[in-house]
């Protein structure tokens, strides 16, 4: 195993014990083109956030991170047009790009998304709020969909909206944690029709049954995307769509995991545990194993959601 492969297997295994987890059912070449792109993907969000590997914080202005930002640009585009770079995630990026026809704009569209977080975006509307979603979630759902072998648009889409409903499940799970930080995404449209204040801070001290009301209908919006994103695995090879159906199913619970446990559940971080895990990994083989019986059948229509491709 080489120097950047080994990296890129830390970063992951640190960043991301569930989806590193999900990442053993791939083959080998493409387990190691995964890592490789999660290792860009989380490097790239711990530098704008002053983090390493998801944890800490290192306080800076709004001018440091936008320098940040335009650092993280300029060596994106080198490492997309395969020029040589010093820093392993930029040869990581280059590495997958060498191997898969990867969109140049692909990895431009998740730095925007970056820059919507630099620039402390506020959401008023869901289609705002998918906008963001697809910058930091969707564009790496069809990132990896490219990586698993998906070519055509429908397909690729279906991988974006999975990408939406895992950043939606996140937003959801970190509501509060969010807003003792000063960062708000949940719409001020859904705030509103659920009673709660379109503020951080007051956030923090509303009633925790209008803030549930406001993570129900994002839970939702989710629901209708994880549905929407199961088509797509009859285009994936065998092991990719094992390893997706799970990653899929685990993800998905966090949010049903919130529903059942009512408005306390956003006070802490919601888990699943490992018990669970492995029951939806096994969920996830059958589902698999059902979307080759699938794959005789042409992809179904989406239905009219949001999409950005």
């Amino acid at each position: 195993m080489d120097q950047i492969v080994q990296q890129s297997r830390e970063t992951m295994a640190q960043g991301s014990a569930s989806f590193r987890a999900a990442t053993r059912l791939f083959d080998r070449p493409l387990r190691e083109d995964v890592w490789a792109l999660y290792a860009w993907c989380r490097y790239c969000d711990d530098e704008i956030d002053g983090q390493e590997l998801g944890h800490g914080f290192q306080p800076m202005t709004r001018d440091e991170r936008l320098a940040r930002l335009q650092r993280l640009r300029v060596l994106t585009r080198k490492a997309m047009a395969g020029e040589p770079t010093a820093e392993p995630p930029f040869q990581a990026l280059e590495r997958v790009a060498s191997h898969h026809a990867l969109d140049n704009q692909w990895p431009q569209e998740l730095l925007d998304g970056f820059a919507m977080d630099v620039e402390e975006r506020r959401y008023r509307t869901t289609d705002e709020l998918l906008e963001y979603c697809w910058g930091v979630a969707g564009v790496v759902g069809v990132m990896m969909a490219a990586i698993m072998g998906a070519t055509t648009t429908p397909v690729l889409r279906r991988a974006q909206d999975l990408g939406l409903a895992f950043q939606l499940t996140n937003i959801v799970r970190d509501i509060m944690e969010d807003a003792e930080a000063g960062r708000l995404y949940v719409p001020e449209q859904t705030l509103a029709r659920a009673g709660a204040p379109a503020n951080p801070a007051a956030l923090t001290q509303a009633r925790r049954e209008a803030v549930f009301q406001a993570a129900l209908e994002l839970l939702d919006l989710a629901e209708v995307y994880y549905a929407s994103s199961r088509a797509g695995l009859r285009a994936l090879p065998f092991r990719a769509a094992l390893a997706t159906a799970a990653a899929r199913g685990v993800y998905r619970e966090i949010g049903r995991r919130i529903r059942r446990a009512g408005p306390h559940a956003l006070d802490a971080r919601m888990t699943v545990p490992r018990r669970i895990k492995l029951f939806l990994v096994l969920r996830g083989t059958l589902v698999a194993l059902w979307s080759r019986m699938e794959k005789l059948t042409p992809l179904p229509p989406r239905q009219p959601l949001w999409s950005r491709i």
